[in-house]
């Protein structure tokens, strides 16, 4: 945590409350006392913060305005964490694509309201966020969600829908019994993880390509937790499987660097070899997800086992190459 960050925490904590003790302080940001020391000394020298320590009390505290003498305290112009500004504009990019109509309804608007207040919070406007920042996704599908608030309705009901599913990889209509059991946001679309009556297991169903859904008044099957990451998080992507087996890749040292700060999947495994290569180790249930991500890299990553996954990739490799020549 930077000083500044820490000084953010301090006004943040100060402000909050009638006063805070040292021992609050230091727990809070964990800090020693001496950092501490100078943090307040710097609010209190360079930003006119009105921090005293009050002895009855055996803390800091703010003074009050019609107390204060001096010049006005006023903090440097908001900032964010990386990680900060990121989880604000996807909150913003989400909401802002959601159907204005679905589960969350009127609640999004007044969201996005208090985001862009967040966002454009002191000295930076939102429009100059917004124009200096961006955040930008590659593959998105466009959102036709006109069953989101029946498949969330249902969702949190504990009540049973009948879909009517457009599977795109078959190009097949099926009409389906479910019972949703979550609502998953995997690479910008959405996905419901549901249990099947019509095939009696897991399925994972893109919200986008439901064209019909019913609720029904009978009450879904509950799927615990744990069986619900083992056949639907513990494979690879966003398919479903508890048969797992795991693929060794290795990827050329100029390719190692990127791969290596890489999240493929939460079990992952990797480690740099001698030669400055990488490999990595990731399970997968269904390969075709896998084999997507292995070929954006093309020669730069080779496949080590299993047998069965390098068959695969190489025949996927020369039918780009005849569809390419054709």
């Amino acid at each position: 945590m930077s000083s500044m960050e820490r000084i953010y925490q301090i006004d943040q904590i100060l402000g909050a409350r009638p006063f805070a003790t040292r021992a609050d302080l230091l727990e809070r940001l964990g800090v020693s006392w001496a950092t501490l020391k100078r943090d307040i000394a710097y609010m209190r020298d360079r930003l006119n913060a009105p921090v005293v320590f009050d002895r009855s009390l055996g803390g800091y505290r703010f003074e009050k305005p019609e107390q204060q003498v001096g010049p006005q305290y006023e903090l440097p112009g908001l900032w964010f964490t990386a990680e900060e500004i990121h989880a604000l504009l996807t909150m913003q990019h989400l909401l802002s694509n959601l159907d204005t109509g679905g589960l969350l309804g009127p609640q999004i608007q007044p969201l996005l309201a208090r985001l862009s207040g967040l966002l454009g919070a002191a000295e930076n406007p939102v429009e100059e966020v917004r124009r200096r920042i961006r955040i930008q996704t590659v593959g998105a599908r466009e959102f036709h969600l006109d069953h989101f608030q029946a498949v969330g309705s249902a969702l949190l009901r504990r009540k049973r829908l009948v879909i009517r599913y457009h599977a795109r990889g078959t190009d097949k209509l099926t009409e389906r019994e479910v019972s949703p059991q979550r609502l998953n946001y995997y690479r910008d679309n959405w996905y419901l993880d549901a249990w099947c009556h019509l095939r009696n297991g897991l399925r994972a169903f893109s919200v986008d390509a439901i064209e019909r859904v019913e609720i029904l008044d009978k009450r879904a099957k509950d799927i615990a937790d744990t069986r619900l990451d083992e056949v639907l998080g513990s494979g690879y992507g966003i398919f479903a499987g508890d048969q797992v087996s795991w693929a060794v890749l290795r990827f050329t040292p100029e390719r190692a660097r990127w791969v290596a700060s890489e999240r493929w999947h939460p079990k992952q495994q990797g480690q740099f070899l001698d030669d400055g290569s990488y490999e990595l180790r990731v399970p997968y249930a269904d390969n075709r997800e896998l084999i997507m991500d292995i070929m954006k890299y093309g020669s730069d990553c080779q496949v080590i086992e299993p047998a069965e996954l390098q068959t695969k990739v190489a025949e996927e490799l020369q039918r780009g190459l005849m569809n390419y020549r054709g």
